[in-house]
């Protein structure tokens, strides 16, 4: 049983001292602001700090530090809230980035170079001219309001029709783990069978029409490649030409439009092309211009949310030239991980859809201005701190504060991208996960791809998704599509790959996760060297044990991860064939320990044979075992140490993934997470762990069976 938490308060005569001392804003817990600014997306984590503050630049983090450091007082950073395990908001003093939320796009220079951090206006200021003419305009400094952040929150415009088929009459079913879902009932999901489209060849708001009548779950023997969307004969205007015609994207299906600041935008002829609406739409003669640049180079503040930097993106884009041979933009991504996560994905890690053809993020990562622990500001790049550089690219937060990145960014013109759903039955599941491993061996950098097992809400079907993303225009993924779609085995329930913006497929994944923020998180992951059938086999039994609110995910890895080693990530990581995930999540208000159980017993016994080390550090969650937490490194933990101690000798960095204490010691997850709300009910089995790794985890899983069922029966 968890001890009870113990309030702590900030003195009258400190709180004057920090709130004197930095220019941003202090919150107190009596404060309303202090429970938005200490908000976690895992709902599940106990909050028992001092104090928040909400910096506004490098500096206000460096008197922050001085002032912790003084007192005595040990320092937690949010930056965006979405660690699992708590550690943003595990400190007596929690530093909130939300404020450094500036962003800026530049061309490369004549020499493929950029404008050092160092030497780029302060952020907030309007001194673009310092910079040099490359830099374009600047997202301006400030709080998000309320409605801001729910729509960063919000994920159903990546596909309008994975929406109304997870969502039939927009009705959100909670996850709740005690009520089974359905496994072989049919009639649970909808499918699209009305799609009406106007003369004009786009889809009115309303397009896609559920059918109100159950469907059967019979193998399906129309040509693989065709979505089960049918278009309505009755309408003298519906096409049957283009299978995928429905998706075109429309009013309903585009993200909402970010407001471009680019004067390049406008200077283009045509006051169309000035069209904020327009330049958000997946389909456009923007998207199939010839960039001029191989890459450029994007900064951005640290409290920004990788979803705002991709919208930034988007809404910046730099000069190309069309097919016609005039002028025209193209929008540069950074390789991101899909939404949601915050900056700090930059420094752990990183994998996304522009991942096998670019590298994680921390690869594409060319400079960072960082506070360290004795309070000093420096910008650390290949150049200027190797050392720290080394480090930061893969256990950054254990090493500083990094309040500005410098990262390299792609021309993702458009992506051939999507979702394949079917409903997953434990007696045809094995053999789709199968037909994927073997459609994706030897793909070309460009594609990327997944498949996941997902279960419930409660009273409706489990799902297997298979979703791809190809970098390019469809002509050229539209046979990988054929492949992975050629599979026979069940009715192909939701085919929506299309041509898309890269900005409309980043929801993509957090749209069938269905994922809400508030509830209770619980995330295992571990990189493997192969898929054999006998785990392909054992994983599809085990899930259709799972509560509702799990998902399994396996992730196609390889491509240009093998390219970069110059981070304390090894080498060995990154060889991995694929990156592999359980994420859990249930309702606030319940508890089952079989959701915490089913994760450690997948990642910890089924998927041990092919286990590569840890994960990578970016899925690190709660009660990680401090061996896993080491295996993410490898051969580099010992180097890893050392930087530490140069950079961080008192541990001052504590509340983050760092396992050890100032002595080198093995500290136990519970001693630098948060206690968790559900911490009365559910033992924390993981704490009993010690460094001899999975030793004792039969046995803390057979303890746990017996609670659950002493729980379920006796209260």
């Amino acid at each position: 049983m968890a001890a009870e938490t113990i309030v702590k308060t900030l003195s009258p005569n400190l709180y004057e001292e920090l709130n004197t001392a930095v220019r941003g804003d202090v919150y107190l817990p009596t404060d309303p602001d202090f429970v938005d600014y200490s908000k976690m997306f895992n709902g599940d984590v106990k909050v028992a700090s001092m104090a928040v503050v909400s910096p506004l630049d490098a500096q206000d983090i460096s008197r922050i530090i001085t002032f912790c450091q003084k007192h005595s007082l040990a320092i937690s950073i949010k930056a965006g809230g979405y660690g699992t395990a708590g550690w943003a908001v595990g400190g007596d003093i929690i530093v909130d980035l939300s404020r450094i939320v500036h962003a800026e796009i530049e061309s490369p220079n004549e020499d493929g170079g950029f404008t050092s951090i160092r030497d780029m206006p302060p952020p907030g200021s309007k001194g673009k001219e310092k910079a040099g003419s490359n830099i374009s305009e600047i997202m301006p400094i400030g709080k998000r309001s309320r409605d801001e952040d729910a729509k960063l929150r919000t994920y159903d415009a990546s596909s309008h029709s994975v929406r109304t088929f997870l969502h039939p009459g927009n009705v959100v079913i909670p996850f709740r783990p005690t009520n089974r879902r359905r496994l072989t009932d049919q009639s649970s999901h909808h499918i699209c069978t009305n799609c009406t489209i106007p003369s004009n060849g786009l889809p009115v708001e309303d397009a896609i029409k559920v059918s109100a009548t159950p469907t059967e779950s019979t193998p399906s023997t129309s040509d693989s490649t065709t979505s089960d969307s049918q278009v309505a004969p009755a309408s003298p205007t519906s096409v049957t030409a283009d299978p995928f015609s429905y998706l075109d994207d429309g009013p309903s299906q585009n993200p909402q439009p970010v407001l471009s600041t680019s004067q390049l935008i406008r200077q283009l002829p045509g006051s169309m092309f000035a069209s904020p609406a327009f330049l958000a739409s997946a389909q456009n003669m923007l998207t199939y211009a010839t960039p001029i640049h191989p890459h450029a180079f994007v900064t951005f503040g640290a409290g920004m949310r990788q979803k705002e930097v991709d919208k930034f993106c988007a809404a910046n884009p730099l000069e190309a030239k069309s097919l016609a041979g005039g002028p025209s933009v193209v929008p540069y991504h950074i390789p991101f991980a899909a939404h949601p996560v915050g900056s700090a994905v930059m420094l752990l890690g990183g994998f996304g859809f522009l991942g096998r053809l670019h590298g994680l993020s921390i690869d594409n990562l060319v400079e960072a201005e960082v506070v360290l622990a004795d309070g000093s500001i420096v910008v650390a790049s290949e150049k200027e701190h190797p050392d720290l550089w080394w480090a930061l690219r893969g256990a950054g937060p254990a090493f500083g504060v990094v309040t500005r990145y410098k990262a390299r960014a792609f021309p993702v013109p458009v992506v051939f991208a999507g979702s394949l759903i079917y409903r997953f039955h434990r007696a045809t599941a094995p053999s789709l996960i199968k037909h994927f491993r073997d459609c994706v061996k030897g793909a070309p950098r460009e594609l990327y791809a997944n498949v996941l097992l997902t279960a419930g809400p409660a009273g409706q079907d489990s799902l297997v998704v298979i979703q791809m993303c190809y970098v390019g225009p469809k002509i050229k993924g539209q046979e990988f599509l054929q492949a992975i779609s050629s599979w026979d085995g069940e009715r192909c329930l939701l085919n929506e790959v299309d041509e898309k913006s890269f900005l409309h497929q980043q929801d993509s994944v957090a749209q069938v996760l269905r994922g809400n923020a508030g509830n209770k998180w619980y995330i295992r992951s571990t990189l493997i060297n192969s898929l054999p059938d006998d785990v392909v086999n054992k994983t599809v039994s085990q899930f259709s044990q799972t509560p509702v609110g799990c998902t399994w995910l396996f992730e196609l890895a390889g491509g240009a991860l093998v390219d970069f080693e110059n981070s304390c990530l090894p080498k060995s990581q990154r060889q991995a064939a694929f990156t592999v995930a359980a994420l859990h999540q249930w309702d606030i208000d319940f508890e089952d320990p079989r959701c915490i159980e089913s994760a450690e017993e997948w990642i910890a016994e089924t998927l041990a044979p092919v286990t590569i080390g840890g994960p990578l550090p970016s899925f690190l969650g709660r009660n990680e075992l401090p061996d896993r937490v080491m295996a993410c490194f490898g051969d580099n933990w010992g180097r890893l140490r050392e930087v530490k101690q140069l950079y961080d000798p008192s541990n001052f960095f504590k509340n983050s993934l760092w396992p050890l204490n100032a002595k080198g010691e093995i500290v136990p997850p519970e001693e630098h997470e948060p206690d968790i709300f559900g911490s009365d009910l559910v033992p924390q089995y993981a704490n009993q762990y010690d460094s001899l790794g999975y030793l004792y985890l039969p046995l803390v899983l057979t303890a746990l069976r017996m609670y659950s069922y002493y729980y379920l029966v006796f209260t």
